[in-house]
């Protein structure tokens, strides 16, 4: 992972699963909520119009906390290959803005998928740490879940 003057975010993984598993993982609501969040999070509901302009809302609680809300719009929406959208919470943080995250999926050997992951231009590097540290988490319960996945599509 590497961070740039632009205060962006980059990060890498190769998830054991087929891209189009991996594909619907990152889009359908009831994929969506086994894995999201850091740890110690719950995915309460996902609405999604997985489309261009296409509006999602996920409704997260932390362990000791009230609910909250990531809300934003689809930009990008390529099977199996892309997806992105902004990304906003609500209430926000002050030192927050909208940013936009893009996954981006590559298939390795029908078999395993390089997901990679840009967010950004964020406010401050405290919240670029906070995002990094979420989305490290979250993607360890995905990788989790994807050999489960691939280990049954063998």
């Amino acid at each position: 992972m590497t961070h740039d003057a632009g205060l962006r975010l980059h990060l890498l993984r190769v998830l054991r699963a087929p891209r189009s598993v991996v594909f619907r993982a990152l889009t359908e609501p009831g994929e969506l909520v086994k894995w999201w969040g850091p740890e110690g999070f719950t995915t309460a509901s996902v609405e999604s119009d997985l489309r261009p302009g296409g509006a999602y809302r996920i409704a997260m609680r932390p362990p000791e906390g009230e609910l909250f809300h990531l809300v934003g719009e689809y930009v990008e929406v390529t099977p199996p290959e892309r997806l992105s959208r902004t990304f906003r919470w609500e209430p926000p943080d002050p030192e927050d803005r909208e940013t936009v995250a893009t996954l981006s999926l590559h298939d390795i050997d029908g078999r395993s998928t390089e997901l990679r992951l840009t967010q950004g231009d964020f406010a401050t590097q405290r919240r670029q740490a906070l995002h990094e540290e979420g989305w490290t988490q979250s993607l360890d319960k995905l990788e989790a879940l994807m050999s489960s996945a691939g280990a049954r599509a063998r």
